[in-house]
């Protein structure tokens, strides 16, 4: 695949005819994403950006506590709704607090591998 072009899949199931679909290349990079995650045993899970999650959805998606999601909802954090008397994160929301957290904890662990570095350490 090269980056910006479409991709043509082509797909023969229990020896049937062959049928091609052309890919997009972000769709393209997804679906490699998830034949690697498969082969390799792991699971994963296919989430619409669109969907409205429940605070222990989002809790489990970011691997932590319910109450402390919460606690990042009501600090403003990450957006939220709520439906009578239950709070709702929309998916897209939550996946760009977890990108941006991510980022940041990269950001921290390579500061503090430039200072082990420039001090000897490693």
């Amino acid at each position: 695949m090269r980056e910006g072009e479409r991709t043509t899949l082509s797909l023969a199931l229990d020896g049937g005819k062959a049928q091609s679909v052309t890919l997009t290349p972000a769709l393209a990079a997804s679906l490699l994403e998830v034949l690697r995650l498969v082969s390799s045993g792991r699971g994963f899970r296919m989430i619409p950006v669109e969907s409205e999650l429940t605070t222990q959805q989002a809790a489990d998606l970011l691997n932590v506590s319910r109450p402390f999601l919460v606690k990042l909802l009501e600090e403003g954090e990450i957006p939220f709704t709520k439906t009578g008397r239950h709070r709702r994160v929309r998916a897209d929301d939550l996946f760009a607090y977890k990108e941006k957290r991510d980022a940041a904890r990269s950001d921290a662990l390579g500061d503090l591998a430039r200072v082990d570095a420039e001090d000897g350490l490693v």
